[in-house]
């Protein structure tokens, strides 16, 4: 029990000035997580520089990586009848790539850069690691993502009734969440 409360990822505060730190502090899948466990994160991570115009992945790729974007914007596209249509755009501190990550399954959309853009990239691995020191830290980290996602959920599905409501272009008997 004693090498188990050693190995935890303590709460020590945030040292001024460390802007990566606090970056991921002010996000919503790492806000409670304590600075310990997202300076592990930092030292496992990668920096994404993708110039404007390119993309950091294409819908249907594999997924393995979560960004939170450090500097630029960034559009959410998806493919529907071989034309890309922007979901949304995001800009420095937001994050996206998170889906295919908890899903295993190929992007369910793709990410271009409007501007030159840098992000940090963490890998599943990376954040899987977290739950090697401190499970409660690794447990809090998906806990968030899955609170994000069911935010954009209630998004989605407020955006859907409307549609329904005021196009009434939905298909009778569409399904969705509530």
């Amino acid at each position: 029990m004693g090498e188990e409360i050693s190995s935890k990822l303590g709460d020590e505060k945030l040292k001024p000035g460390d802007q990566r730190l606090e970056l991921l502090r002010n996000t919503s899948i790492f806000g409670a997580t304590t600075p310990k466990a997202l300076e592990l994160l930092l030292q496992r991570a990668h920096t994404r520089l993708v110039p404007k115009g390119d993309y950091f992945f294409h819908e249907g790729e594999e997924g393995t990586s979560i960004f939170v974007l450090e500097r630029g914007r960034v559009s959410i596209l998806k493919r529907w009848q071989d034309e890309e249509y922007m979901i949304r755009t995001l800009v420095a501190g937001d994050f996206f790539g998170e889906i295919s990550v908890l899903d295993l399954l190929p992007r369910s959309a793709s990410v271009v850069a409007e501007e030159d853009c840098e992000a940090i990239e963490f890998r599943a691995m990376d954040v899987l690691a977290i739950a090697h020191h401190d499970l409660e830290q690794f447990t809090m980290i998906y806990m968030n993502i899955a609170r994000e996602l069911g935010r954009r959920l209630r998004q989605g599905n407020e955006l859907l009734f409307e549609s329904k409501i005021r196009y009434e272009n939905i298909p009778e008997g569409f399904a969705y969440i509530i």
